[in-house]
């Protein structure tokens, strides 16, 4: 049987992880690249904004920013990767034990190239991220941990990255597991989880952007990693020249604005849908909310939990009695521990 006790105290190598990626920038450091997605969704925002009237700094904004870091780094990253080897481990020890079937070692998945990996990890990841969304707002007790992210009034980038720390254990204890199954990597989830967090950042952003420039802009980033031969599509020579590389790139643009284009805002979620998530008033027969994906849009339209009936922009935001719950970081991590669960 597994040493349950070391796999979790390896884990903790996440906090030296956590201080490399501050003090050594690179391509591959998940912290600058935080920055970088945040700042660019943030420029845009300011730069262009939906809501014209709302200001750059927002209600709560510095106290987002806070959430950013607490949520992505000090607890994610440190504390509960490492309790999620253990999950994994115990969960593939008993179903060898029971079967005599290593999950880990036989997934015909760790023999795929780069782009299936990742696009089925992306599917099976936001599927279950949906459903998981959805026990959030059903299940009482966790319906109060989900209030702190609800109780944002003013929408805004950094709004994505308010959330309770329980939230945490939910998500990846529901998540983690097949991803890790299946045979997502580590460097997988990490692109997954990039892209997965511009698209959180763009749907809780003030803007609105057409589907035609989204689409442009997914084409060009597939056609880069193309290019770069980061899916293992291995369609340009080694030796190709910039105006080659540039011309794939720039095709894959105009390929994602007229094909994807139309389709973008049907498939993807985006800020104009997303406002309706977090509206404060809900049909009588959506108390327990709408609009629950993601990244995609596709789960609520097959499950019949999409609701769009007229452009969000200035509808209020958050949820009945918004206005008494606590406002600083210390009462909003301690909310719902030892409170009686209630929808309103």
């Amino acid at each position: 049987m597994p040493n349950y006790i070391k796999i979790f105290l390896d884990g903790y190598g996440y906090a030296s992880y956590v201080w490399h990626e501050i003090t050594h920038p690179s391509w591959h450091n998940y912290f600058y690249w935080l920055i970088a997605i945040s700042l660019f969704f943030l420029v845009l925002e300011w730069n262009r904004p939906w809501r014209k009237e709302q200001p750059k700094f927002r209600k709560d904004f510095w106290l987002d920013t806070f959430y950013m870091f607490f949520n992505f780094f000090l607890f994610s990253l440190i504390i509960y990767n490492a309790a999620s080897d253990v999950v994994v481990n115990f969960f593939n020890y008993i179903v060898f034990e029971i079967t005599n079937i290593d999950l880990k070692s036989t997934n015909p998945i760790r023999s795929w190239p780069m782009w299936g990996v990742l696009l089925f990890g992306f599917l099976v990841r936001d599927f279950v991220q949906w459903w998981t969304h959805r026990l959030l707002h059903k299940v009482e007790r966790l319906w109060e941990f989900h209030k702190v992210h609800h109780s944002v009034q003013e929408m805004g980038v950094a709004a994505h990255l308010r959330y309770h720390w329980m939230e945490t254990l939910v998500y990846r204890s529901i998540e983690y597991l097949p991803l890790a199954l299946l045979g997502i990597g580590l460097y997988d989830f990490f692109i997954i989880h990039l892209f997965t967090l511009a698209v959180g950042h763009y749907n809780h952003s003030n803007i609105s952007i057409s589907g035609r420039v989204t689409g442009a802009i997914l084409g060009g980033g597939i056609g880069t990693m193309i290019a770069l031969s980061s899916f293992d599509i291995n369609l340009l020579p080694s030796n190709a020249s910039t105006m080659v590389v540039f011309g794939v790139i720039v095709g894959s643009c105009l390929i994602g604005y007229f094909l994807l284009g139309p389709i973008m805002k049907t498939i993807f979620n985006h800020p104009e849908m997303h406002i309706w998530h977090h509206a404060h008033d809900l049909p009588e027969d959506r108390r327990t909310g709408v609009n629950f994906g993601l990244s995609l849009a596709i789960w609520d339209r097959i499950f019949g939990t999409a609701y769009v009936p007229y452009e969000g922009r200035d509808i209020k935001l958050g949820f009945p009695g918004v206005e008494q719950f606590p406002t600083t970081f210390k009462d909003q991590v301690l909310h719902g521990i030892k409170l009686k669960s209630n929808r309103s």
